[in-house]
């Protein structure tokens, strides 16, 4: 399997509007985050995206992706869902609807956003989406998803877990219910907003290092990075071995 990070920034993006901090002005394109995203190809080629946000139409564009078959939702946060209404290009040319996995609380979410994907009498040219609530471990193609329950704040959302990878964006607390799934992986996607003022909803350097001498995998990949996390090469130079900075097109085989 595979897993390309289509976006590795938080809500704002980097750079930020308005913004003139080095991070926002640097030629360097790992420092340029489209919003956090990213997509899994399973061992038979099948499409799996994680969030849909609003820089969806660029990142397939710039990655020379024309497909999805499935999009697993963490949460219906609108930098991680509005970006469905701009699949209306796949759901034209395969004439299916886009199967939606999430939270039952998200998919009452999805119809109150786009209630005219959902309308008995569509208009033409509406999307069209097929929700299926997640209540536990699933197989989705020829992929065992397990969820992986966090705490944004006071929202429960989730990760998700692909055989020895899992991707966990948003998060400020891990419940301890949920930390025995995420021990000892070959790899951990962990969202990381900054270096040193406490975040309520996100982690922050800190804590996420913490993690990593408790969950131990062989690399962790930080990810839903702002502006104020750093110069993306300075940053990575100061981290531990095996504690990475994610970036938009990084891709990992496992």
């Amino acid at each position: 399997m595979k897993l390309k990070f289509l976006g590795s920034g938080t809500s704002q993006g980097v750079p930020v509007i308005g913004c003139h901090c080095e991070v926002c002005t640097s030629p360097d394109t790992k420092n340029r985050r489209f919003r956090s995203s990213a997509l899994i190809t399973t061992d038979s080629g099948k499409k799996i995206l994680i969030d849909s946000g609003p820089d969806f139409r660029m990142q397939m564009l710039e990655n020379n992706e024309d497909h999805i078959d499935a999009v697993l939702l963490t949460h219906e946060h609108n930098d991680h869902v509005i970006g469905l209404d701009d699949m209306r290009p796949l759901i034209f040319r395969t004439r299916k609807d886009i199967l939606i996995y999430c939270a039952s609380r998200v998919g009452e979410e999805i119809k109150l956003r786009f209630p005219y994907a959902f309308s008995e009498e569509k208009y033409p040219g509406a999307p069209s989406f097929e929700l299926h609530d997640i209540s536990g471990p699933f197989n989705l193609f020829d992929a065992m998803i397990t969820p992986v329950e966090v705490m944004h704040y006071r929202l429960p959302i989730y990760g998700f877990k692909f055989k020895n990878l899992a991707y966990i964006t948003d998060a400020s607390a891990i419940p301890e219910l949920e930390i025995d799934k995420l021990k000892n992986l070959d790899f951990l996607i962990l969202n990381c907003i900054r270096k040193e003022e406490p975040h309520p909803a996100h982690f922050i350097l800190p804590q996420v290092l913490e993690l990593f001498k408790i969950l131990q995998p062989k690399k962790l990949f930080l990810t839903h990075i702002s502006h104020h996390l750093g110069m993306h090469q300075e940053v990575e130079d100061e981290l531990p071995e095996n504690v990475h900075l994610a970036y938009d097109r990084l891709e990992i085989d496992f």
